[in-house]
């Protein structure tokens, strides 16, 4: 599967088919629109060699080295990527992880955007406030129950975590398939001054009736 400039929303897509990943991004924003996004993700080994059968080696499932990175920067304007480090540490539930970190800049709302993936985030102005809204799990990603019971078994431990400091009073809305600042009993959240947190299991995410999407304002 080739590497997209879509990395974070790829990371999540990849989630979605294949529960042993946990993810986590911290994103800052200035007023200007510029900021940095620090990104953590964990990856099974097993998930991981998936990408290497059948020749595929020049192609991983995700983003696991320095190259992929670059070669996903590289596509968008006035985004860079400043740190990268990979190494290999106890699995959550098991075995060996993959642990990746990453800090990138962005110039730009735009390249902030691009990075995030525009099938999965939108940025838009309503009185005065900026909305910014992300897409963790699509409507129409559901399960059946068995495919469910045993995707839940092995990201037992994983979990999505989002952050977000922007440069005014920040408020974090929860959309699900029942509405808007609807009410998840596994998920975490927390809205204080100029940041929000939203975290939730991999498994829970996964076993979420319809979509889920963050709506951040400030």
């Amino acid at each position: 599967m080739k590497i997209c400039s879509k990395i974070f929303w790829f990371l999540f897509a990849v989630l979605l088919l294949n529960s042993c990943l946990g993810v986590s991004a911290d994103i800052s924003i200035r007023a200007d629109g510029s900021g940095r996004i620090a990104l953590e993700y964990r990856v099974s080994q097993m998930l991981e060699s998936i990408g290497r059968l059948d020749g595929n080696e020049s192609w991983p499932v995700i983003p696991v080295g320095r190259g992929d990175f670059r070669r996903g920067i590289e596509r968008i304007p006035d985004l860079r990527l400043v740190s990268y480090s990979s190494k290999d540490v106890p699995g959550v539930s098991g075995g060996r992880d993959l642990e990746t970190k990453a800090v990138l800049e962005f110039n730009n709302t735009d390249a902030l955007l691009a990075f995030l993936g525009s099938t999965g985030a939108s940025l838009v102005k309503d009185n005065g406030k900026n909305i910014l809204r992300l897409t963790l799990k699509d409507a129409g990603g559901n399960f059946n129950a068995d495919l469910l019971s045993l995707l839940r078994e092995h990201s037992e431990g994983y979990r999505v975590n989002f952050s977000m400091v922007t440069p005014g009073s920040a408020g974090l809305a929860v959309i699900t398939a029942a509405g808007k600042a609807a009410s998840i009993p596994a998920a975490q959240t927390l809205s204080s001054g100029k940041k929000v947190s939203f975290s939730i299991g991999s498994g829970d995410l996964l076993g979420l009736e319809g979509g889920l999407e963050l709506e951040i304002s400030w």
